[in-house]
């Protein structure tokens, strides 16, 4: 008997309710509900004939397609795990995760597949790999369509509540990516409540996947279209004159973007020859936006309202929303919003007590949308979970009225175009190089991306190197948006009387004329 909410639950009342609608639209393939029913019930059965099992982990390296929206629902079909791969990770990242997770089957598209030699070869136990791109598939391969086609139907294994739905790997304090492991209740709790806010998605009205699909922020609003039926648009990725066209061609009422995109979007010349007049909604998060990118951005999309979400993968990811009206306010607009209807949230000290009203402290999350753990990592799941609420790592601050604020971080991590990005890890691929004798890693402000990732670095005596190479070394070992876009060279760090690098002076002379120590 099934119990528990499940991702696979809109898609079988649209089949009943609504079969001949459209569901998806993606590169001049337009599917039904019914059409994309049978599919999904078809590569679960193919799955299943690749010896994929309950609670195997199942991965896809793609960008946006209707095939990854099939995978997000075929996978957990065929009582599955999903494990969708950060696409802006390098070969040996993703090789760990696929290692980690013990993912033994993986969707790859053509984009990704001069990766796939090394990734072989780092990833012994991969056993199946299937090419969800467009065309034949390359020799040794498995074709999805073919997969798809040649397959009979299998019922809905329905996992459901407390099963593992996927796992979603984030960056690490330790250096390594962790997995962050999310239920059915988890991700359906965070739709649900964000459709319930009265501030996610226009009824009858197409939504546009541009943000990379892997990421928990486009999943969350797919899962709140998949519940209430809705149609999907997709395009491979983010490109202003891919969105336009998309936004004028299917009368796109709701986007998904990060500041960056909506910065890039409506500063594009072009926008003025698009009718834009059917979008309805902006979702953003990662950062605020700042009052001269809102003006522009209400000038050029008149019909839009802007709704923020704060949250993270660890929430499934929605703590918070700042709705529409409150982006009047040049105040309120600097804050993450109110918690969303399914979330609750509070200010800690180090003891884990409230704080009053206005004391900074760190944030923390309580729901059903919090994460189950992370994969593997009891002792770093204790810690993030303690008392039963979600320790989110930021520092910040609730007003009289409910509104949060984050004014830094706890954990050492920079936002940077809406991605997370732990120093730590940059500083490890920064240290590897022979002429580096220490490094520290800190976010500066950036117009454009909220925050960039700046290196302050100590050579070695008698060495040298030129930010370019260090920039080119990092590319082998880490995402190329984790690569440091400034460099910074000095005789010495400043260290505390422990030995610890004091971070916040290196941020102070950066930060000075902010009114907050982070974006």
């Amino acid at each position: 008997m099934t119990t528990g909410m499940y991702l696979t639950q809109g898609l079988h009342r649209a089949v009943r309710a609504t079969p001949h609608d459209t569901m998806t639209i993606c590169a001049g393939r337009v599917r039904t509900f019914a059409e994309v029913a049978d599919r999904v019930a078809r590569l679960a059965g193919a799955l299943h004939t690749l010896g994929v099992s309950t609670g195997d982990r199942v991965g896809i390296l793609s960008l946006n397609s209707d095939r990854y929206s099939e995978y997000l629902l075929a996978t957990p079909w065929a009582g599955a795990v999903l494990n969708p791969i950060n696409i802006r990770w390098s070969a040996a990242e993703i090789a760990y995760s696929l290692r980690d997770s013990d993912t033994r089957a993986l969707l790859i598209d053509d984009t990704f597949l001069p990766l796939l030699p090394e990734l072989r070869s780092q990833v012994p136990d991969l056993a199946h790999v299937i090419h969800c791109g467009d065309g034949d598939a390359p020799e040794g391969l498995l074709s999805y369509e073919e997969l798809v086609a040649a397959s009979d139907p299998v019922p809905d294994a329905h996992r459901c509540g407390s099963d593992l739905a996927g796992l979603f790997y984030t960056g690490g304090t330790s250096g390594h990516p962790k997995g962050v492991m999310l239920t059915h209740d988890n991700l359906m709790t965070s739709a649900l409540g964000c459709l319930a806010s009265g501030l996610f998605l226009t009824s009858g009205g197409p939504l546009l996947h541009a943000a990379p699909m892997f990421h928990l922020a486009d999943l969350a609003i797919w899962t709140a279209q998949v519940c209430r039926g809705g149609t999907h648009v997709f395009i491979p990725a983010f490109r202003p004159d891919w969105v336009l066209e998309a936004m004028q061609q299917h009368r796109i009422t709701d986007l998904l973007l990060v500041p960056t995109m909506v910065q890039m979007l409506v500063d594009d010349p072009a926008l003025s020859a698009y009718d834009s007049s059917s979008v309805r909604a902006v979702l953003y998060g990662g950062s605020p936006i700042s009052a001269a990118l809102l003006e522009r951005a209400a000038q050029r999309l008149p019909t839009a309202e802007f709704v923020q979400a704060y949250g993270m993968t660890e929430v499934s990811p929605v703590a918070t929303l700042l709705a529409p009206a409150d982006h009047a306010d040049p105040v309120l607009r600097r804050s993450g919003g109110r918690a969303a209807p399914h979330s609750e949230v509070r200010i800690v000290g180090e003891d884990d007590t409230e704080l009053p009203r206005g004391e900074v402290g760190e944030i923390t999350v309580r729901g059903a949308h919090v994460m189950a753990g992370y994969w593997n990592k009891p002792d770093e799941t204790a810690a993030a979970l303690r008392g039963g609420w979600m320790h989110t790592g930021d520092a910040g601050y609730m007003d009289a009225r409910g509104y949060v604020f984050v004014v830094d971080r706890i954990k050492d991590m920079i936002v940077s175009g809406g991605e997370n990005v732990y120093s730590v890890e940059v500083e490890n691929a920064l240290a590897r190089h022979p002429a580096v004798a220490t490094c520290a890693v800190i976010g500066v402000p950036d117009e454009r991306w909220g925050e960039r990732v700046h290196a302050v670095v100590v050579l070695t005596s008698g060495e040298q190197a030129s930010g370019d190479e260090l920039r080119e070394f990092c590319k082998t070992l880490i995402g190329g948006y984790k690569i440091p876009r400034s460099f910074e060279v000095v005789d010495a760090l400043p260290v505390s009387a422990a030995g610890k690098v004091l971070k916040r002076e290196l941020r102070a002379k950066f930060w000075t004329d902010s009114d907050r120590s982070v974006s």
